[in-house]
């Protein structure tokens, strides 16, 4: 199995999703730095799987993170990243976006099921990253 074949470019996102709708199956989606990849991130994305038919992983870029979490990361790249989390048995699909904010990641994904980890409740969650959900 070659797991970087799972990363999917986010100019082809909408194809790929489209062939997931054809097949009638239910994506989740979740989405994330995922620069330290621990048991919690792994346990989270399992449970996230369970909840529908393929899991789509949605990685933050290396400029985005750094604006979100400082100058000192990413400690890992974003390509290292994805290929990390694309050979995860529960992850079916990868994209890196370069944006701080997922919402045209979410746009692109359309998420029958969108997973967070327990730290987020609708309240918490950036309203336009939520409303690209709700639609």
């Amino acid at each position: 199995m070659n797991c970087r074949a799972r990363i999917i470019s986010i100019l082809d996102l909408s194809d790929w999703r489209r062939a997931f709708r054809t097949d009638g199956k239910r994506l989740v989606v979740t989405n994330g730095c995922f620069d330290l990849l621990h048991v919690g991130h792994v346990t989270y994305l399992e449970a996230a799987r369970n909840e529908g038919d393929a899991l789509l992983v949605g990685v933050n870029g290396d400029v985005s993170v750094r604006a979100l979490k400082g100058s000192g990361r990413p400690i890992n790249g974003e390509i290292d990243r994805a290929a990390i989390l694309a050979a995860l048995r529960c992850v079916d699909g990868v994209c890196v976006f370069p944006e701080p904010r997922a919402t045209r990641f979410l746009t692109l994904a359309q998420p029958d099921v969108y997973a967070k980890g327990g730290d987020y409740t609708l309240g918490t969650l950036d309203p336009e990253e939520r409303n690209a959900v709700e639609q």
